[in-house]
């Protein structure tokens, strides 16, 4: 193959990249992928991801009441006096002679290594215990959160969908009320039809272009909410994939109770909550009891030097010594002790009352989550069964509304019916189709419902 063929060849297949990524970027957002973008970038999903940041952080902190605790330390340190007077600046120099001290200076050195450890410690462990539960109450609580914005923003896509797919019965009931007008108005002008049925005809169209306008609005409000939902602006959303089908299913009422009492993540973060805060009231209590505590210290290589200034008394000169340098190579230090703190009853108690109110709110939101559970589950599956039957009324509605127009076009096209009765049934299906709409997106948001409350969101 020659250069130019294989540059051809290289051209094509870049053109075809190209075409291939606009078409994936152009793909219309679906539900799921509505879902996707949420749980990375809604604000609960962030708060949520922050909950588990500071429980991991409590933890830690729990921990470190129960491991000991090292230092290593190094330093110099330098010093001056001056003026010296007293007994205790008078001494001797080697040679017997009286020195009087004026001054002195000095300077020193060390390397430390210091540590502590409670050693027993009943309030550090149950605390540990306490930040254990929050932990694993805070996991669970992200996951509830993520089943919480799943189904909020799948209610919120269909929301969408459902105000698109309004508009588009709007539109072409507003196209249907043009094209009567105009036939009125020719039918009009040549007499075969009354003034009041133009006008009823000119009404019919107003209101016509008055619900197409409001159809429109909605559906940017809509998206708008949605964009909010999901934690972006509007024009990121792009298109939005309107399909809306649903596919009847039968569900087993205590098979999805049964599911939803052993895997409900929100039912298992207030279980996990309610054993921190017993754990939080029994740390206080511990509080009470003595603890031991140990610590050590080890001190290397310490060196001190020091320069005394003064005068030799028997010559009258001034002389600087340098002493002899002190110190030790190495020294250490430990220390077990028991402490027990008497006088913080005051302070003990107030911890204790508020570990109490604590494990109080954490217990009646754990029993309202258990009382409420079977009523959640009846409620979600009699809303679903509620959205099929009405799905059921709708279809068959508007297929008696589409044979309606059909049989009153044909009437009136022979002068058997009234411009009004035309009007009337063009109404009477538009709001068929708008029931069929609203019923399907209801379908589709009574399966996100069901899911989440067997503890599934995504």
């Amino acid at each position: 193959m020659s250069t130019k063929a294989l540059w051809r060849v290289g051209a094509v297949l870049a053109l075809a990249v190209t075409l291939g990524a606009r078409t994936a970027a152009a793909a219309p957002l679906t539900a799921d992928g509505a879902v996707k973008v949420a749980l990375q970038k809604s604000t609960e999903m962030l708060n949520a991801e922050a909950g588990v940041i500071q429980a991991k952080a409590s933890l830690t902190g729990a921990y470190g009441g129960l491991l000991p605790t090292f230092s290593v330390g190094a330093g110099r340190s330098d010093g001056r006096t001056n003026g010296s007077f007293g007994q205790s600046a008078v001494s001797f120099l080697p040679n017997g002679d009286p020195f009087l001290a004026t001054g002195s200076r000095f300077n020193s050195s060390a390397t430390t290594l210091s540590g502590s450890w409670s050693i027993l410690s009943l309030g550090s462990w149950a605390q540990r215990s306490a930040a254990s539960h929050g932990m694993r109450s805070a996991q669970f609580t992200r996951q509830a959160t993520r089943n919480d914005v799943a189904l909020a923003t799948r209610r919120q896509f269909y929301g969408v969908v459902q105000a698109i797919k309004l508009a588009e019965v709007a539109t072409g009931a507003l196209k249907r009320s043009r094209d009567d007008e105009r036939r009125v108005n020719a039918m009009f002008q040549v007499g075969s039809v009354s003034k009041s049925d133009l006008l009823k005809a000119q009404v019919a169209t107003a209101q016509a272009e008055l619900d197409s306008i409001t159809a429109d609005h909605a559906i940017i409000d809509q998206r708008i909410a949605l964009a909010e939902q999901m934690g972006v602006i509007e024009p990121e959303l792009g298109a939005v994939d309107t399909v809306l089908v649903a596919t009847p299913a039968s569900y087993d009422e205590a098979a999805i109770l049964s599911e939803a009492s052993r895997g409900r993540p929100d039912l298992v973060a207030a279980e996990g909550s309610l054993r921190s805060a017993r754990a939080s009231v029994a740390a206080a209590r511990l509080a009470r009891l003595p603890f031991v505590s140990a610590t050590g210290s080890a001190s290397f290589n310490s060196r001190q030097f020091s320069t005394v200034s003064g005068t030799d008394l028997k010559l009258g000169q001034a002389l600087a010594l340098q002493l002899p340098a002190s110190g030790s190579n190495s020294s250490w230090r430990t220390t077990v002790s028991v402490s027990w703190d008497l006088f913080d009853l005051a302070g003990i108690d107030a911890r204790i009352g508020s570990s109490r109110a604590g494990e109080i709110r954490a217990q009646a939101a754990y029993d309202a989550l258990k009382r409420n559970l079977a009523s959640e589950v009846h409620q979600s599956l009699l809303a679903y069964n509620e959205a099929l039957a009405q799905n059921n009324v709708a279809q068959r509605g508007l297929e008696s509304a589409t044979e309606n127009l059909k049989l009153t076009q044909e009437k009136y096209n022979v002068g058997s019916a009234t411009i009004l009765e035309l009007i009337d049934a063009q109404v009477q299906l538009q709001t068929a189709q708008s029931n069929v709409v609203k019923a399907l997106a209801a379908i589709r948001v009574a399966e996100a419902q069901v899911n989440r409350v067997r503890g599934h969101g995504e």
